[in-house]
């Protein structure tokens, strides 16, 4: 916050609203830079290295109990070198500090707190520290000054520790061996999930629970190809209460991160962009399968807060929004009875308190989060709900606007991108469309660098940075979301040219897998391969995903050859805890299962719009569908030169199936084609 004085630090000059968020610390904060390290030498003092980002609850805490204070920043600027840095702009150093302190401490989270030396090895890492020592947490200041004693008396053993870290942390990342992929690994990670699923309330494990959508979308997959209703059963369950519960927004719709509790009621209520766009995906995949309206409208609000609040006049998607207005965690979300009923008068303030289970006694700290536990008409479409909610969605507008991360990252922009592009095929909207289609071609306008490079975000009229695996695998995907959706070569290309260019800069040769930063990008004290799918989607295993996906669309030998290569790579890993690979099982799946491959000859658009409605009817993981126009733009076979041995059947659109590697003579009736998918 800025005080009166309005005195700054370095991190004024930033575009990153974490570190500008810290300009009026009385720490002189350096962001990650030649000109921090170069100080941290010449001056032979260690470096306080703080990573968390915008939206981050702990890291405001953290800073009103310390770095605002002059005490703690005399000690930081009397013996250290302070660097902030943006998680979320250099997942690199993240990525490399987080397995550290995971190393060191057993766990990890943001903020993060290392003490480094000048050449960034390691001396100590933690996460939130209070000011001083506090029920039996280590208090900052008691840190700083051992750390700070040390480094005066015992710098050569201090050196030799760090040394010992660093060497430790690099045998790690270069262990790896390629596994055998088979059913039984897939079945493994099924069992897994079910053995930790919460039956009365979904989701899986113990509280704090979390959404991670890509274990249902795993699910979903399994129900499909092994005919597995309990896997089904799961998903619906927990999209079903996590909706019923306070995660979901029920007034300005959209999920927050995480639920404290076991019964999805009261939620950390930060809104990460990702969880939105994964979500959203979870939601219109599993209407596709089960028809159930319920999925859809949820799917719906979800794009719509997307819409509403988290997208820029450009077509781009913002990061996050934060969970605290005023200093107090949830305060711009929650409703009194009375409030409710002087805005919406005695009957319909009555009505909506009721639904939302809003009472005298509250549900949160003595106020109530509107949810629907108890409603048991939740899941029926209610017009006068809406109309409510309309209104105290205005009325809560007139509060204490919530801070808002309006970076954007390509990585997590091109999620969205894929939520859109999968919501247009799944319900046919062509305003969906339309947003994912304007956000792709804001990625080419802004986050695209004049050599093509992907860059990493764009703020404020800048782009920053070279772009990260993360960063070309999501919009690999997303480019193939958009080709499933529109049939437009250009998509494919897109696709395509993004993996090669993942095959270019971050291939490990050696080992195999994917770095998480490429050749020509800043090296650090590790180059980590980041393969577990956490709150996100590891950038190898969405690379596994498309790779497969697109080899099976073109039948190219090469992509064949490196999707076989990355899902051993990916093996490595899964045999230790498969539940933890939920989304490269899916690309596994691909491999494992049946796949079916569909050449459209299109003979007109409106041949290729009645094949459109027909593949949105069905959810179909394992097909892949290609379509080759005959009119002069088209370019698909341009690309796949093996599409020229494809025409039209008696003057007809042709549809050309192949399955297990063999092709049937193509077919013109579209009920046949849909009786064969």
């Amino acid at each position: 916050m800025a005080p009166d004085n309005k005195k700054t630090n370095r991190l004024i000059a930033e575009k990153s609203p974490y570190l500008l968020q810290h300009a009026y610390n009385p720490v002189d904060w350096y962001p990650w830079g030649d000109e921090a390290f170069a100080r941290a030498q010449k001056e032979n003092k260690p470096i306080f290295l703080s990573i968390g980002y915008s939206t981050c609850h702990w890291c405001h805490v953290m800073e009103r109990e310390s770095f605002e204070d002059d005490e703690v920043a005399a000690m930081l600027n009397r013996n250290f070198i302070a660097i902030k840095v943006d998680k979320e702009e250099r997942p690199d150093i993240d990525s490399v500090y987080m397995n550290v302190c995971q190393a060191l401490t057993g766990s990890g989270g943001w903020p993060m707190t290392i003490l480094m030396t000048p050449n960034q090895q390691p001396l100590f890492a933690g996460t939130y520290f209070p000011k001083h020592t506090r029920y039996q947490i280590p208090g900052l200041m008691e840190i700083l000054e051992a750390v700070s004693q040390q480094w005066k008396q015992e710098k050569d053993k201090l050196l030799e520790s760090a040394g010992k870290i660093v060497e430790y942390m690099k045998r790690q990342e270069q262990q790896t061996s390629d596994g055998i992929l088979s059913k039984a690994l897939v079945e493994q990670a099924y069992n897994l999930l079910l053995k930790s699923f919460d039956p009365q309330y979904g989701g899986f494990g113990k509280a704090p629970k979390f959404p991670t959508p890509h274990n249902l979308m795993f699910l979903l997959r399994w129900s499909v190809l092994e005919r597995e209703k309990n896997a089904l059963l799961m998903v619906e369950k927990t999209l079903k209460q996590m909706y019923k519960g306070g995660m979901f927004d029920h007034v300005g719709f959209g999920f927050s991160r995480y639920s404290t509790d076991e019964r999805w009621l009261v939620p950390h209520f930060e809104k990460m962009l990702y969880d939105n766009a994964l979500l959203a995906i979870t939601y219109l995949e599993t209407y596709q399968l089960t028809k159930n309206e319920l999925y859809r409208r949820i799917a719906e609000k979800t794009l719509l807060y997307v819409q509403r609040e988290m997208m820029s006049e450009k077509g781009g998607f913002y990061c996050a929004q934060d969970a605290d207005s005023e200093g107090i965690e949830g305060k711009y979300y929650v409703l009194e009875p009375r409030e409710v009923i002087e805005i919406l008068g005695e009957d319909e303030g009555a009505y909506f308190n009721g639904y939302f289970d809003i009472t005298p006694q509250g549900n949160f700290e003595g106020s109530n989060i509107p949810n629907l536990i108890g409603n048991y008409a939740y899941s029926k479409s209610d017009e006068r709900i809406e109309a409510l909610c309309k209104k105290i969605y205005d009325y809560r507008l007139t509060r204490t606007k919530l801070h808002k991360d309006d970076k954007i990252l390509t990585s997590w922009n091109s999620l969205m991108i894929g939520a859109f592009a999968k919501a247009y095929q799944v319900l046919g909207n062509e305003i969906y469309l339309q947003t994912a289609e304007k956000a792709m071609e804001f990625t080419t306008q802004n986050l695209t660098l004049k050599d093509g490079r992907l860059s990493v975000r764009y703020r404020d009229g800048e782009t920053m940075g070279i772009g990260y695996l993360d960063d070309y695998a999501f919009t690999a995907w997303a480019s193939l979301e958009l080709y499933e959706a529109t049939f437009k070569a250009e998509y494919l290309e897109k696709s395509l040219f993004y993996i090669q260019q993942i095959t270019e800069l971050f291939a490990d040769e050696e080992n195999g897998g994917f770095f998480l930063y490429g050749k020509d990008n800043q090296n650090l004290i590790l180059r980590p391969k980041e393969t577990y799918d956490g709150a996100i989607p590891s950038g190898n295993s969405v690379t596994g995903y498309v790779l497969i996906r697109l080899a099976k669309l073109t039948g190219e030998p090469r992509l064949e050859e490196l999707a076989e290569k990355q899902l051993n790579f990916l093996t490595s890993g899964m045999e230790h805890y498969p539940a933890g690979f939920s989304f490269g099982l899916m690309a596994a799946m691909l491999a494992l299962y049946p796949t079916r491959e569909v050449v459209c000859v299109a003979k007109n658009q409106e041949d290729l719009h009645i094949l459109k409605e027909v593949l949105r009817k069905h959810f179909l993981p394992n097909t892949v569908v290609l379509v080759k126009k005959p009119t002069e733009d088209d370019s698909t076979g341009q690309i796949l030169e093996f599409l020229q041995d494809y025409g039209l059947k008696d003057g007809k659109t042709a549809y050309y199936i192949c399955e297990n590697n063999t092709c049937t003579p193509p077919i013109t009736d579209l009920n046949e084609l849909e009786k064969r998918l």
